[in-house]
């Protein structure tokens, strides 16, 4: 599962919704011990003959469950099944079909066996049933934002700009919605699916399609079948007008279902998934372990993208056309994240959701060993950054375990813990035991646990097998443990003594950590490596050293997880971002720089970091600069050309082109006019932005003209910002389908800052309700997320202040409209 991240994106986007990221629902109180659930009964196989029901969205349903008793003799059998119509019960043997009594809540169907059967005694039950997903009230999660595991999308066609589609998403216990089963993490069961739909649409399943027949009635048939067992949330079932684009690896299928506009650039989305599935191979030291790999695209998913076994899907921001894959593909990492959960969660699956991180982290840490393998340290070390922020960001992380076992629900496990910090202890682990013994651990784990289950005491025994090393120091502190070291780092250099002295001091409250730290010792560009350990709250290390270092850098491979105040001088920074040089020493440099930017030093050196060898850098200083400041703007202007003319990277480009919009001067209005048709959406729309510095008129025109074109992603986001900031309100249409269209994402956020203003303009009664509706379709949207903690952004930032406007204004129409809006 890749989670959506919306609330960390927010924070990022704009301060003001720190405070409701503050507000998310505290479910701190009242935890439980949630045990691994307990294996009565083993799955064995299950078979599913399915049709559907578009009108009603409902799903006919027969299945046939091979079970057998995990080790005690029993005469019952309790199976999940939610919200159901149970038609029939029976027990099968051989031809006989004998009906069974049975009792069912809505929930639970508990059935009376025909007999006591012995541990590891098999028997196969039928079932006739009718799922009604729809009629099922449940609750999802920030991550998983419904859980009725079947899902008709636009099933009657009556929205001509959406397909017809149906999909399923299992995790953590949404598959019993349309599946009768045991629907926990820790069974595992072979399994098939037999799908009649109209001919016109294509299915996928896990496993192969072993037959396909076309019956009288304009349906087709087709058989999934899965040889390999795996756990009932993985089982899927995907149809729809999809375009099949195939690739293969090693004479397996690898396929990509997407819509047919996009058939084109599935390649170019999804193409690296044959070397991706290499690369684990060679990782993990597994061969791929299914009979294939597909990927389908569906409209309206409920999460960023799920790894149902050997059939990932996608949420439909992994479409994107040839324009915005020139800026690169916003969804690479997410593709591999789902690919490496084909071994970590699907082949070896989490024993319980209290050891989720042994799917999500590793998941998580694949998107960093991806981008290390085909980008290089620099993108790698990005990811790893971006990953730590993510955690260190979210507001209540710092007090959960890693693995724990207490919760109130178990959609609370999906959570930056789970993820980020998981994939960062993970980079520690390998740091401290190396690379060759961190894969090899990663292999030990995986065979010895194949097509089963894992928890985090047997992740540790693969790796204290293949080192030799005691690690339950680590695995008590990261696994077992909350928080993270929270230091100052102070430096002294004794001239008579010749030494240097490093102080670190841990002060965070709840516990010491204890941390092997590299610590470099810098003479000019030579440097002398110290390997020490921090176990205390105050550690002071102590160095010969025979003239002043220029610099040292503790933490010298920037893999610790903690947050940091470092004393270090400018002169320090200045010469570790010339000659330390990894990703995060260049980063920690110029936000330095940054900082001090009156500084002419400063600001003479941070003209050389717009000029860094990685884009990422280059993006990050120019977006931080101050051209509040005369001094910044003018030193920095000649640069912003240069990189707005020549940089090889879009993304470079688009924001030199919208920083020199900010200086207004019209001299620059011929070079945002040639970039407005830029290939790269990032580039148009930054010239679109900037255009409107110099020329409003202008650049309404041009974003008027772009209306009867295709746009998105940056090109829209900026679209939308000029005709809310310039036009009279008769664009309301327009505006209101692009709003509509995002995707819950922080370009929606940024598109929606803006609104309030253009809705203070409109008149029109009807136009001023459309853009109501749109934000409150929005906020609607984000507060069924986060059970309405996001709704004071937008009842009391955007519709109550419209409501004081509009009541100054005597428009009393659309006051009591906006008021209608608000909660009763």
């Amino acid at each position: 599962m890749k989670r959506t991240s919306i609330f960390y994106l927010l924070s990022v986007c704009f301060a003001s919704i720190a405070q409701l990221v503050q507000g998310q629902p505290d479910n701190t109180k009242n935890l439980v011990y949630q045990e691994t659930y307990p294996k009565i009964h083993d799955l064995v196989h299950t078979k599913l003959d399915v049709k559907f029901d578009y009108a009603k969205a409902y799903m006919y349903g027969k299945a046939w469950i091979t079970l057998k008793p995990h080790f005690y003799s029993t005469d019952s059998l309790q199976l999940d099944a939610k919200g159901m119509d149970i038609n029939k019960v029976a027990m099968v043997k051989g031809t006989t079909v004998s009906p069974l009594k049975y009792k069912y809540d809505g929930w639970f169907l508990r059935i009376k066996l025909d007999q006591t059967y012995k541990g590891g005694e098999k028997y196969t039950m039928y079932i006739d049933y009718t799922a009604k997903p729809n009629e099922l009230k449940v609750n999802g999660s920030a991550a998983i934002t419904d859980a009725k595991g079947l899902y008709f999308i636009n099933p009657n066609g009556e929205d001509k700009s959406k397909p017809v589609q149906i999909w399923t998403q299992g995790e953590m216990e949404a598959t019993s919605v349309w599946c009768p089963t045991i629907d926990k993490p820790n069974q595992k069961t072979t399994e098939e699916i037999i799908m009649t739909v109209p001919d016109k649409y294509v299915t996928l399943s896990n496993g192969k399609l072993i037959s396909q027949k076309k019956n009288t009635d304009g349906t087709r048939t087709d058989h999934w079948k899965m040889d390999l067992p795996h756990a009932p949330y993985l089982f899927f079932m995907g149809v729809g007008d999809f375009s099949i684009v195939k690739d293969t690896y090693k004479g397996k299928e690898v396929s990509y279902y997407v819509e047919k506009e996009y058939a084109g650039v599935a390649r170019k989305i999804f193409g690296h998934t044959p070397e991706m599935i290499s690369f684990f191979e060679k990782i993990t030291g597994v061969p791929y372990p299914w009979v294939k790999y597909a990927q389908m695209v569906g409209r309206d998913y409920v999460s960023g993208a799920m790894e149902n076994t050997t059939a990932t899907l996608h949420q439909e921001s992994a479409q994107q056309d040839a324009r915005q894959l020139i800026d690169g593909n916003i969804w690479e990492g997410t593709i591999a994240h789902e690919l490496f959960h084909q071994w970590f969660g699907d082949y070896v699956t989490c024993e319980s959701f209290s050891n989720l991180t042994l799917n999500e982290s590793l998941a998580d840490y694949s998107q960093y060993l991806w981008e290390e393998h085909k980008y290089g340290a620099d993108a790698a070390g990005q990811e790893n950054h971006n990953q730590m922020i993510g955690y260190l960001l979210t507001p209540g992380e710092n007090e959960k375990d890693l693995v724990r076992f207490y919760y109130a629900d178990k959609e609370e496990m999906f959570d930056a813990v789970s993820y980020n910090k998981g994939g960062r202890i993970l980079h520690m682990l390998r740091n401290y035991i190396g690379d060759e013994a961190f894969f090899k651990g990663l292999n030990l784990y995986l065979v010895t646990n194949k097509f089963g289950t894992g928890e985090a005491h047997q992740f540790r025994l693969a790796f204290e097998e293949v080192t030799g090393k005691d690690l339950n120091w680590f695995f008590n502190q990261w696994y077992f443990g909350s928080g993270h070291p929270k230091v100052d780092i102070s430096y002294a250099y004794g001239n008579s003594a010749k030494k240097v002295t490093v102080s670190i001091k841990q002060k965070q409250d709840d516990k010491t950590f204890k941390i092997p730290l590299a610590i470099d010792v810098y003479n000019g560009p030579s440097k002398v490596r110290h390997q020490v350990w921090m176990d205390s709250k105050e550690d002071t290390f102590t160095f010969n050293q025979a003239i002043e270092p220029t610099l040292v850098n503790v933490d010298a491979d920037k893999v610790i997880l903690w947050e940091k105040n470092d004393t270090r001088t400018l002169e320090n920074f200045i010469h570790q971002y010339k000659y330390a040089g990894n990703y995060l020493d260049r980063r920690e440099a110029i936000e330095a720089l940054l900082k001090q930017q009156d500084n002419p030093i400063a600001l003479e050196f941070l003209k050389t970091t717009l000029k860094d060898k990685y884009e990422g850098l280059r993006n990050f200083a120019l977006e931080s600069l101050d051209l509040t400041n005369e001094k910044v703007k003018a030193a920095v202007e000649p640069i912003l050309f240069d990189l707005a003319l020549n940089d090889k990277k879009s993304v470079v480009r688009a924001t030199a082109i919208e920083l020199l919009g900010s200086y207004g001067k019209i001299e620059y209005k011929d070079l945002f006019i040639k970039n407005l048709n830029d290939s790269s959406y990032s580039v148009a729309g930054a010239a679109l932005t900037a255009l409107s510095q110099v020329d409003p008129q202008a650049s309404l025109a041009e974003a008027k003209r772009q209306m009867i074109l295709k746009t998105n992603g940056k090109l829209t986001e900026s679209m939308l910002k000029v005709l809310m900031e310039f036009d009279s309100g008769d664009d309301i249409d327009f505006i209101a389908n692009k709003y509509n269209e995002m995707p819950l994402s922080a370009s929606k956020f940024r598109a929606t800052e803006g609104i309030g203003a253009y809705l203070n303009r409109i008149q029109n009664i009807e136009n001023f309700k459309k853009g109501v509706d749109m934000i409150t379709r929005f906020r609607d949207a984000i507060s069924k997320i986060y059970q309405g903690k996001s709704d004071s952004y937008f009842n009391d930032r955007i519709i109550g202040a419209l409501i004081e406007a509009k009541t100054e204004a005597g428009l009393n129409d659309q006051v009591e409209y906006l008021k209608s809006k608000l909660p009763k």
